[in-house]
């Protein structure tokens, strides 16, 4: 069942930038590529780390903590951290890769709107 909510005008949000808002209790990530937009958790699923502090190269977002990079467009892992090595295979112990949950967009006169449900 969808449920959307109004996140604020789209040229708020300018081309290859991102913010995060809090939208009902949920702490999300708004980014724009061109003219699409895109909205997801805001927390890392590795370790934690604040994605609208990360980089933004087209519709893959990079952690700043550990590098950890997901494609928003549909949440996919591109990388699960930019560690190697022995550091690399406990880390994917004790957190195993996963995607980064992604919400619907769509723009409505001039409005975000995310389908929350």
């Amino acid at each position: 069942m969808s449920r959307w909510i109004d996140a604020g005008a789209a040229d708020d949000l300018a081309d290859g930038a991102m913010k995060a808002l809090d939208v009902q209790g949920n702490r999300l990530l708004l980014a724009r590529d061109g003219d699409l937009y895109f909205a997801a958790n805001e927390r890392c699923p590795h370790m934690g780390g604040p994605l609208s502090r990360g980089i933004l190269e087209g519709t893959v977002v990079t952690c700043p903590r550990h590098g950890s990079r997901f494609d928003l467009s549909s949440g996919a892992v591109v990388r699960w951290t930019n560690w190697s090595g022995v550091k690399l295979a406990l880390a994917k112990v004790v957190r195993s890769p996963r995607p980064i949950k992604t919400y619907r967009v769509r723009v409505e006169e001039g409005r975000l709107l995310l389908d929350l449900g």
